[in-house]
């Protein structure tokens, strides 16, 4: 590719990727005919449920009356901007009107296209679209053979791109194509991804897709870890709640996250440059479990009052800034975000700070925090006792430097002479 080329590559990944790089959080939705087993999205295969017993449940999947509705308007509140959902899991069962087969959730169960119904909820509400799609298929009869026998990949390609091609035509605009499991073909030429993903730009130009079709893509997807791709690299932590994809009634309130967790989890993303997709597994008819409901909701509360620390263009924090026993950051050009969660008391004392500070306040309502900086030391003065915070004990104090900040600590300590 030409260095021009590679240029307007760029630049177009660029334009494609701002509104997702902004959004910073969103909502996975793990729901399919396993949520009526309650034991794992992969109870299927780790069963070793048999195909046609496993299929009996297309038929007595009940849904309740537009239950997308409930999952954006929760996804709004918790101060999410897009959502995924998928269409077909490992389990090959179709949420939408497919051609492709007839085990669908037209032509079976629920006798409705859900995800028609998750579309218009997206739009409602708000946020913005993605489709997550199964590569690998447990109920496909070539699903496996595909791997050892041509004309069996054939057939399974076929009905692959045949059903991409359906997802990304049917519903308008669509934000994010978010593959997974390229199981079992080894390579992305077996796949043919390239050809496949060229007919989804074609017809969807502004789309964003994942690196799981064994093509780098847009954006990596570390699963169940928070962990930062090179610089350069965008990347999004898709993370469960409780430990399951897939509806379990059987967790205790304690597996789950808590909303202080998932609040740090959204510093770790923001300080490393990244994006946060939290996933809640709807029960058989589609409702939100409770306790996800009751963790979200503040976390929705917290970000109406502190998101300027997390949404829009962010720098990363790592290799920058350092962590200390009571906070962390996230940084914006000139501007440092403490998120502190162990609060000291009235006086908040921090190391290494080798800019100048012009301005300190607390995020929440600006009110202004004295402040002292003596030689490698920066001393917050005169804060509550107790963090001032009633959500999740986390206390943002935004600090204005005359350079872009950077802070040195390294293992040693100060000498005094």
């Amino acid at each position: 590719m030409a260095a021009s080329e590679q240029i307007d590559v760029k630049k177009d990944r660029e334009r494609r990727m701002k509104w997702w790089h902004d959004a910073r959080f969103g909502m996975f939705i793990h729901w399919g005919l396993y949520s009526q087993l309650g034991r794992h999205e992969w109870v299927m295969n780790r069963e070793r449920i048999p195909v046609k017993e496993y299929e009996k449940l297309a038929d007595t999947w009940k849904v309740k009356e537009h239950p997308a509705r409930e999952w954006a308007r929760l996804a709004k509140q918790a101060g999410m901007k897009y959502m995924v959902m998928t269409t077909k899991h490992h389990e090959g069962f179709c949420l939408w009107d497919t051609k492709m087969t007839d085990y669908n959730a037209v032509k079976r169960g629920p006798r409705r296209d859900l995800v028609q119904e998750y579309v218009d909820a997206c739009r409602e509400f708000g946020l913005r679209v993605g489709f997550y799609y199964s590569l690998m298929d447990w109920h496909h009869p070539d699903g496996a053979r595909c791997a050892s026998d041509e004309n069996a990949r054939r057939r399974f390609l076929d009905f692959t791109q045949g059903a991409v091609h359906e997802l990304v035509t049917k519903y308008g605009k669509l934000d994010i194509l978010w593959y997974d499991v390229s199981w079992p073909l080894k390579s992305p030429e077996l796949w043919e991804s390239q050809k496949m993903n060229k007919m989804v730009r074609e017809i969807q130009p502004d789309i964003i897709i994942n690196n799981r079709s064994q093509l780098p893509e847009d954006f990596g997807t570390p699963e169940e870890h928070i962990r930062a791709e090179e610089v350069g690299r965008a990347w999004e932590a898709c993370m469960t709640f409780n430990g399951s994809w897939g509806y379990m009634p059987y967790t205790l309130p304690e597996d789950w996250h808590s909303t202080r967790d998932v609040l740090k989890m959204l510093r770790q993303v923001t300080g490393g440059g990244g994006n946060l997709l939290l996933n809640i597994g709807p029960a058989p008819d589609g409702s939100v479990p409770p306790e996800g409901s009751e963790r979200l909701v503040p976390v929705g509360k917290w970000l109406a009052k502190n998101g300027e620390a997390v949404y829009g263009k962010v720098d990363r924090a790592d290799g920058r800034m350092e962590w200390t026993p009571i906070g962390n950051w996230s940084l914006k050009g000139k501007t440092a975000y403490f998120w502190c969660d162990r609060w000291p008391g009235s006086v908040i004392t921090i190391g290494g700070l080798r800019t100048k500070l012009l301005k300190a306040s607390l995020l929440v309502d600006g009110k202004p925090v004295n402040f002292e900086q003596k030689g490698e030391q920066l001393f917050l003065k005169g804060l509550p006792e107790k963090n001032p915070d009633e959500i999740a004990n986390i206390t943002v104090i935004k600090l204005d430097f005359e350079e872009q900040p950077s802070q040195k600590l390294g293992a040693g300590c100060v000498v005094l002479e």
